[in-house]
């Protein structure tokens, strides 16, 4: 029988790779990340997936749908590949190592996905950037935000990779969230090499 998945975030927390709180409150603020979503997507990418948040609460609520785990750091993709074969989900869930700027020119991964979320990748240009590549026509971004309410996303620097803003999304737990829509394929400049991204944001 599968482990279950609480015994996975509790594991994840106690190395470090989940942030302070209750794991209860990061399942929550996971869960609202398929709130704004909706209607569950063909695939997904948790992009900087660290302990498994969201990618693995996601994974347990949409049964049907394809996920890439994807994160750089070689000890927590390890461990996401040790989680998803104890819960049972490896033919469907696939835990990649890689940089994200790598990924995204990876004729595997590149436009293929419906939705990409982000709980704690980077600052928003270095975000756009690494997630428009992944993302089909029409696929939506999906970004943990900040309590202000502050719009980090302007419409300029987001047309660069082809996103536009949709709206944010205020979920049942009370978190925010910013949700993109790509509006085509994102032009093949993007991204650049490893590391620019994050020196040269886009704005």
């Amino acid at each position: 029988m599968p482990d279950d998945l609480l015994h996975w975030l509790e594991r994840s927390r106690a190395v470090g790779f989940l942030g302070p709180g209750p794991v209860d409150d990061h399942i929550a603020h996971a869960v609202g990340f398929a709130e704004a979503v909706g209607e569950p997507p063909g695939g997904v990418v948790d992009l900087g997936s660290g302990g498994g948040v969201p990618g693995l609460v996601l994974a347990q609520q949409w049964t049907d749908t394809r996920f890439v785990l994807l994160d750089s750091n070689e000890r927590r993709t390890d461990f996401l590949r040790s989680a998803v074969v104890g819960l049972g989900w490896a033919g469907r869930v696939e835990v990649v190592r890689a940089r994200a700027e790598v990924a995204g020119r990876d004729d595997t991964l590149r436009g293929w996905f419906d939705v990409v979320v982000s709980r704690s990748f980077g600052p928003p240009p270095v975000t756009a950037e690494c997630a428009a590549p992944l993302l089909r026509p029409d696929g939506l971004l999906v970004v943990s935000e900040p309590p202000d309410g502050e719009q980090r996303w302007p419409e300029a620097g987001m047309a660069l990779v082809g996103l536009r803003w949709e709206r944010r999304h205020q979920s049942s737990a009370g978190a925010g969230y910013a949700v993109l829509r790509q509006s085509g394929p994102c032009p093949v400049r993007y991204p650049r090499r490893e590391g620019v991204p994050g020196k040269r944001p886009l704005w």
